[in-house]
Formats: structure tokens, sequence, C-alpha cells
């Protein structure tokens, strides 16, 4: 019979789009991808996407994630492809939050092909890896500079007729579009010989610099310093913004992130600092991604290299020398959330004469006996708790502030695996498994855990905690060395209810700190524990930032030299 004009019309239209829908009968559903020389040279190595989108309010590659609320998305190593050859992606393939394109509904969908490129590390511990360059993005697999990707389609997707859709990659990423600088605001980037040495590869550090009023007119005046530490940002510590600054924060608004968090609007922020309302501070937020992770959580590691001796003897140094500084250790203050506030707790601890005091914000497990919810010491599984009971649990990943899961441990490294193999992914997990783990064999991060069983390897956890990432330990084993010189620097501050049971860690670092007032424990700490109740998620703390750099103020000026 002959093809009709409508489907005639349609076919060509979509190959005109760079679709091809073939409905000859197959093995299941498959996907190809594609690209030409105009596009890339190659060869790449890399991984491979197919996103999926159920609406088409953003691009399907930037719907994805490791959260509750990602759209479907399927992941595949490359190796080697070049121009003109297939990528296959198909009902194998695993995917997340759909496990298989075999299980997903048939529908009109939007979608997308992409491809992330590796760069290969010949590094100084003999190792040679494929990883993610982060290109100051940071480490965002779905929005990488260098990546193809497809025009964004749509079209129906039906499992029951079997289709093969090809999607051509016609275009490249651009780079991360610099922010301007200010007169208020500095950035500036330094390659770190210390880093560079172990990759065998240049590795930038970063920082953005929030001058104060009058630093321009009081040209011989120095300042003390507060290091903000967190996920890779170009933007102003604190919240420091001009933006969107004519429009007042709502009563509703206002209610509502109080309840939350006493923590201001960058605005009001900004207005304070800049009418001289507040403690005279240059702040920094400091950058380090790594190849693995958008944090490299500030330590000495043995997957990430040096960042701890490269942040404290190559990028403070170079901040002290660029802007008028007090450079002792009674001017520099530590301050950071989550992922920040794990790492200010490990400079100051494991760095304790480099900073004169931490304010912890909701920081990640200081006690590896809570990895979040499990204990890795001595559970067999990161995704069950069995216990020979006849009802095993699937173990939390995350929880509303009222304690409903909302994602599983299961489903969060499901979703990283989709992302990459072998520890690649820039997720949390496996940020943290870089950061903490001994190398493998094959010069990747040695799984703490099997991605798709769950097993613990009790061999790994164990050298975590004794190479010193599992800080309550470690600070427990040296308090009789470093205790003297942490008297009054260590301050924490989580919710009740944190999203990420940080709460938990939390708990057991201070029932040690407090034991330091025993006899024969001390010096005893004095430092201070401040909880969020009730219902207090992940993102509370107890002063607005203002009130903060008032409270280290008086640190500062309490342990500065006598004149």
């Amino acid at each position: 019979m002959a093809m009709s004009m409508f489907r005639f019309t349609r076919f060509a239209a979509l190959l005109a789009a760079g679709v091809v829908l073939i409905s000859a009968p197959v093995a299941a559903q498959t996907v190809q991808l594609r690209f030409d020389a105009s596009v890339a040279a190659g060869p790449i190595t890399g991984r491979a996407f197919f996103f999926i989108a159920r609406t088409d309010r953003s691009e399907p590659r930037r719907q994805a994630s490791s959260s509750r609320g990602s759209e479907p998305f399927f992941g595949v190593d490359v190796e080697g492809v070049r121009p003109g050859e297939v990528v296959t992606i198909d009902a194998t393939t695993l995917g997340f939050p759909v496990a298989s394109l075999k299980q997903l509904p048939a529908g009109e969908y939007v979608v997308q092909g992409m491809i992330l490129p590796y760069t290969q590390f010949t590094r100084a511990d003999g190792h040679t890896i494929w990883a993610h360059m982060d290109a100051w993005e940071g480490q965002r697999f779905n929005d990488a500079p260098g990546s193809l990707v497809s025009a964004v389609q749509k079209l129906r997707i039906d499992p029951a007729t079997n289709p093969v859709i090809s999607l051509s990659l016609t275009k490249v990423l651009p780079p991360v579009a610099s922010l301007a600088d200010s007169p208020w605001v500095k950035r500036f980037t330094m390659t770190s010989k210390k880093v560079s040495a172990f990759w065998n590869h240049d590795m930038p550090l970063g920082a953005v610099v929030l001058l104060p009023k009058g630093y321009e007119q009081n040209t011989s005046k120095r300042y003390p310093v507060v290091y903000t530490v967190g996920h890779f940002s170009e933007r102003a510590p604190f919240g420091f913004t001009f933006e969107g600054c004519d429009t007042p924060e709502a009563a509703p608004a206002k209610a509502a992130r109080l309840a939350r968090s006493a923590r201001e609007p960058g605005c009001e922020f900004q207005q304070a600092w800049t009418a001289g309302k507040v403690p005279e501070f240059i702040a920094v937020f400091i950058q380090h991604p790594t190849p693995f992770y958008d944090d490299s959580y500030v330590l000495n590691s043995a997957n990430n290299g040096p960042y701890g001796d490269a942040i404290t003897q190559e990028l403070i140094p170079e901040i002290d020398k660029r802007y008028r500084t007090i450079p002792s250790s009674y001017a520099r203050t530590l301050t950071g959330g989550s992922t920040g506030g794990w790492d200010v707790l490990a400079l100051q601890v494991h760095y304790p004469d480099v900073f004169g005091g931490a304010w912890s914000l909701y920081p990640d497990q200081l006690d590896f006996r809570n990895y979040q919810f499990g204990n890795v010491y001595a559970d067999a599984n990161a995704f069950v708790m069995n216990e020979r009971s006849w009802l095993p649990r699937e173990v939390p990943s995350s929880r509303s502030p009222e304690g409903l899961t909302e994602l599983t441990m299961r489903e969060e490294n499901t979703a990283e695996l989709v992302i990459a193999t072998k520890g690649r992914s820039a997720g949390q997990w496996d940020g943290w498994q870089a950061a903490w783990a001994p190398v493998g064999a094959d010069g990747y991060p040695k799984p703490l855990w099997d991605k798709r069983t769950g097993v613990i390897d009790k061999s790994v956890a164990e050298a975590m905690r004794a190479n010193g990432y599992d800080l309550r330990d470690y600070v427990e084993r040296n308090w009789s060395t470093i205790g003297p010189r942490l008297v009054g620097k260590l301050h924490v501050a989580v919710g009740d209810m944190d999203n990420y049971f940080l709460n938990l860690g939390v708990y057991r670092f201070e029932t040690f700190l407090e034991s330091t007032k025993e006899p024969g424990k001390g010096p005893y700490y004095a430092g201070k524990f401040d909880y969020g109740r009730p219902l207090k998620p992940h993102g509370w703390q107890p002063w607005s930032n203002q009130e903060l750099l008032r409270i280290m103020d008086e640190q500062v000026k309490r342990h500065a030299p006598r004149p």
C-alpha cells in the first residue's frame, strides 16, 4: 500500500530533525547515538546518556539527577568512539528512576542524547585512569562544557512497537561564562603545583573574595579572614548580591524562611555589608573541584591528591599575598554547611595551628558509625537492614523533616551508577568514597560497598578510619596532642530532623567533646553545639550571617596578641 501523504510528511519531518523511528522487529527498544567529524574529531572515551522527560520545561538532560524528582535517564560507558560510529543504549542499559527502557510506559516524551568526554590521567601513583576533568562547572555531569548533545526532540515512545531511535549529537556545550568582578567581589584562580604533580595535569584552585567597606580607601589596614567552604560556586560568600534587591521579601516568604533557618537573604546581607554594619572581614569562598567531585573534602587523599596541603600551603598564602589579610591563625575563621560543614571541621582539626575557629553547619557525617544512617563498621549491607529479621528494611538515604523516606540508599546509589561507573558519578556517595577510600587495584577509588548489592567492604571502612577521615575517631585518638590547640575553636549547629540524618553523627561528636571535661581527658574543648528543634531540616542555622560574623569577630579579638 502506498504511504499516505500524512505519514510521508511526518516521516520527512522526523528525518529532518535527526530522528529515525524504525518499526522493523528488533530484540528490544534501542537508542542509537552518533556524532560526525564536524562536531568532534574523536576518539572519545567517556559516558553516553539518553534522557527522557515528560515536559519541555527545560532540556531533558537538565531534568536528570540522583534526586527523587529526576526524569528517566540511561547511561553507558564508551571507549574510543569515533565520528560516525554508533553508541547503543537498549533494554539492558541501567536507568534511573526507571531501571530499563522496557519498563518505560508508552507515551509522548521529550528526549535528548549526550556524550560526556573523560580525560586520561597518568597519575604520579602509577595508575592511569579516565575521569571528567572539571571545567569550572562544578562537576555537573549533565551540563559539563565539552559534552556533545543532540537537539531536543518530541516523539512518541511505545515499547510495544520496539522502535530504534537514532539521535545525532550536533552541538558541543560551551565553556562556562565567567561572572564579572566588581569593587566588592574579586576572583582568581591558580595552578596548584602539589595537586598538579599528583595528577600529572594542571589542576586549578580558586577563590571568590568579598572585600569589606573601605578596603580601597584604607590602604594600610589589614583584616581578619573568614573562609567559607562548600559545593562549587562562583558567587560571593554569604549570598552577597545586588540582584533582585529592588523587591522586598514578602511576609509569607520571610515567615517560611525563618521557620527553616535564621539565615538572611543575600540582599539583606549585602545591604548590611556595604553599609559597614557588620564587623570588617575579608570573606573568601574557596574553589577546589577534583576529577571525582565538586569539592575535594579539603584533606590529603589517596584518590584526589594532596588538597589539604595545597589549600593550606598554596591557596591561603596566595590570598595573604594578594589581599591585606592578617596572616595569622587567630585571624582565620571557617564556616560552611553540609559538605562545607565537614570541610571546615576537617581543616580545623587536621590543621589546628592554621585556623582560629570553625563554625560548622549541618556537617556531613562526623562519625562513620552513622554514615548518614548506617554504620559502615558494623553493618553488612549499606542498602538493607536485616539483622536476622523476617522483616528486612531498606535503609533510607534522605527523609522529610517529618520523617518520611524520600530516597533509599539503593535508589540513590543506583542513580550514581547510571551517571558513571568506577566511582566517577560526582554524586555524594562517590564523592565521599573518592575523598576517603584507598585506591583500588584498577586505580579508581576502592568501593566502600558494591553499588548493585550494597555489600560493605569492611577493609575500606577501616582504612578510612585509620587515615583520619572519621573526624570523631580522629579527634578522640589524638586529643592529647591536638586538643590543647583546639580549645574554644569547635562550634557545630544542626537541625534535629536533618534530611540526611547528619544530626546523628553530630550527637556522637559532641558526646566525645563533652567528655573532655572529665578528669584525665582534658583539656575541655570549650566550644558549642546548637540544635534546631522541632523539625528543623538540613540547612538550619541558629543565627543570621551578620550575627555569625559578630561571634567570629569576638573570637578574633579574644585571641589577638596583646599590644
